[in-house]
C-alpha cells in the first residue's frame, strides 16, 4: 500500500455531515497525524482542487470536485445502465420509492434512487450507507451467497437493534436469509426506520453471483406489510431478474 495515498484519502474522508469544515488542527486530530503532515496533505489537496481553504477562517472544506469519482463510477457502471429503464418504469407505474443498491463490506450503498412524493426519509441520497443485515436489499444480496459466505459476512457486522422490529440476532438473521433464498426476495418492515416497509430482490451477474439489489420502499401509513409484500414483491423479482446477467 502507498501510505501517502492512504493518508490523502483519510483526509478527504474526515469531512462529513458532522464535520463539514475543519481547521488544520482539527484535520490533524481527526485523521491521526501530526500538524506538519496535515498541512502538507491539505495543501496538496487544495492545489488539486479537492479542498477549499476559507481565506478568513482558514478552515478547510470539500469542493465539488470530490463528486468527480462518484460521477465516473455511475457513468461507467454497467449494472446501473442496464437497470435504469426498469427503475424508471417502476417509479412511474408504482409511484413509490425505487432504489438500486450494492454491497460494500457489511453495508449497502445507494447508487440510484427515485423518490416518491410519499417518501419518508429524504436524507437518504445516492451514496448513503446502511447496515446490510437490517435492510431488504442487504438480506436479498446475502441470500444469493453461499451459506458459509453469508454467515462470514454476518459475523463481521456490528449487530444491534435500530427499532423494536429489527432482526439482529445471528441465528434469526441466518434463518431470514435462508427464507429469502427460497422465495427469491427479502423484506424489511420498520427494521431500520420507523414506518418504512421495503421489499427487495438481488441482481446477479454471471454464475449467479449477487452484484446488487433492487427494492421498493413504501410508508407503513399507506400499506400493511402483507399488502406491500403481495403487491410489490413480484415487481421487484421480475425487474431484478431482467437486469441480472445469465
Amino acid at each position: 500500500m502507498v501510505m501517502s495515498v492512504d493518508k490523502a484519502f483519510r483526509v478527504l474522508h474526515a469531512f462529513d455531515y458532522s464535520r463539514p469544515s475543519m481547521s488544520l488542527t482539527q484535520v490533524a486530530a481527526t485523521v491521526g497525524m501530526d500538524k506538519s503532515a496535515a498541512q502538507r496533505f491539505t495543501y496538496t489537496l487544495e492545489k488539486l482542487g479537492y479542498l477549499r481553504k476559507d481565506p478568513v477562517t482558514k478552515r478547510f472544506e470539500l469542493t465539488v470536485r470530490t463528486l468527480d469519482l462518484a460521477h465516473h463510477y455511475l457513468r461507467s457502471n454497467a449494472m446501473l445502465e442496464r437497470a435504469m429503464p426498469y427503475l424508471m418504469h417502476l417509479s412511474k407505474t408504482t409511484e413509490e420509492t425505487i432504489n438500486l443498491t450494492v454491497m460494500d463490506g457489511p453495508e449497502i450503498v445507494f447508487v440510484s434512487r427515485f423518490m416518491s412524493r410519499h417518501v419518508l426519509n429524504t436524507d437518504v441520497i445516492v451514496g448513503t450507507r446502511m447496515p446490510a443485515y437490517c435492510t431488504a436489499p442487504g438480506i436479498a444480496i446475502l441470500s444469493r451467497l453461499a451459506t458459509a459466505d453469508a454467515a462470514a459476512l454476518i459475523d463481521r457486522m456490528d449487530l444491534k437493534p435500530y427499532t423494536p422490529h429489527t432482526t439482529w440476532q445471528r441465528e434469526d438473521l441466518l434463518a431470514k436469509i435462508a427464507k429469502s433464498s427460497v422465495r427469491g426476495y427479502a423484506t424489511a418492515f420498520e427494521e431500520f426506520y420507523h414506518g418504512d416497509l421495503s421489499v427487495a430482490a438481488a441482481i446477479t451477474g454471471p454464475g449467479g453471483v449477487p452484484v446488487g439489489a433492487l427494492n421498493i420502499a413504501v410508508s407503513r401509513a399507506r400499506f400493511t406489510p402483507e399488502e406491500m409484500e403481495e403487491r410489490f414483491a413480484p415487481l421487484v423479482v421480475a425487474a431484478a431478474g431482467s437486469v441480472s446477467q445469465r
